[in-house]
């Protein structure tokens, strides 16, 4: 996936060509050399922020009954508590 850089003025002169560009990977924006924004399509941005299953969830599955696995208690010390 590549990532795209454009300047500031760049972007506000073109921000069509910035948008064609962040369908084939992120989009830098820098202002005086610096990264100020990041422009992502709307697919990429879907998936950052797809909601992220909880392990309980998972472990309702069928096929999470297949799994083996093993809980091993720690042997540590309980460590001191300071109220």
């Amino acid at each position: 996936m590549p990532v795209t850089t454009v300047t500031s003025r760049e972007f506000n002169h073109d921000a069509a060509a910035a948008k064609r560009a962040a369908k084939s990977g992120p989009v830098h924006i820098t202002n005086r050399g610096e990264l100020e924004a990041v422009l992502l399509s709307a697919e990429d941005y879907h998936k950052l922020t797809a909601k992220v299953e909880h392990i309980t969830d998972l472990l309702t599955y069928p096929a999470v009954a297949e799994i083996d696995f093993e809980l091993v208690r720690s042997k540590d010390k309980a460590r001191e508590v300071h109220f």
